[in-house]
C-alpha cells in the first residue's frame, strides 16, 4: 500500500480488515508494517509502507512480492498532486514493476473533505489513461467511513483471481 504521507493508507488497510481486528487509534507508519488478514475469498499481506519522503526509497524493496499495488491519494492535498504523480512515475518505470501486468488500485482518498478533487480529475492529474500495460482502477474514499474501499477491493480480488487462471 504505496502513497504519500498523510494520504490515509493505514487508515485504509485498518478498515479492510475484520472488524475484531482493528486499531483503534491510527498513527503515522514509520519505516512499514505488515498486516495479514483475510477477506471472503482473499488472503491479504499487505505492506504499509510510510510515505514520509525519508522512508520513500523503501518500496522498491517490496516490489518483487507484490501481486499487486494499492496507491493511496489525498484528493484534498491539492499541492502534492504532483509529488504524488512523480512518485507514482518512478514506480511504474522501476524494473520491477515496469515489464509486469500488475494490477494498480487508486484510492482517491479523503473525498468527503470540502473541496476535495474528484477521482476523474485526480486520474487526470495522475495521466492515469496513460498506463496501458497494467490494469487499473480509481476510487472515490472516505476512509473514515470506510465509503468506496469495497469497491475497490472486489475490483482487486477480480483481477488477482484473472491471473491465477
Amino acid at each position: 500500500c504505496l502513497g504519500l504521507d498523510n494520504s490515509g493508507k493505514t487508515t485504509i488497510i485498518n478498515q479492510l480488515k475484520p472488524s475484531n481486528a482493528q486499531a483503534q487509534d491510527i498513527v503515522p507508519t514509520i519505516g512499514f508494517s505488515i498486516e495479514k488478514f483475510k477477506t471472503s475469498s482473499l488472503s491479504f499481506t499487505v505492506f504499509d509502507m510510510s510515505g514520509q519522503g525519508r522512508y520513500r526509497n523503501l518500496w522498491e524493496h517490496y516490489y518483487k512480492e507484490g501481486q499487486a499495488i494499492i496507491f493511496v491519494i489525498d484528493s484534498a492535498d491539492k499541492l502534492r498532486m504532483v509529488v504524488a504523480k512523480e512518485e507514482l512515475d518512478t514506480l511504474l518505470n522501476h524494473p520491477d514493476i515496469k515489464h509486469r501486468r500488475i494490477p494498480i488500485l487508486f484510492f482517491a482518498n479523503k473525498m468527503d473533505v470540502r473541496d476535495a478533487l474528484s477521482s476523474v480529475k485526480v486520474s487526470q492529474l495522475l495521466g492515469l489513461e496513460h498506463i496501458k500495460d497494467k490494469p487499473w482502477h480509481i476510487c472515490a474514499t472516505n476512509a473514515l467511513k470506510g465509503e468506496g474501499l469495497q469497491e475497490g477491493v472486489d475490483w482487486l480480488q477480480d483481477q488477482i483471481k484473472t491471473m491465477r487462471t
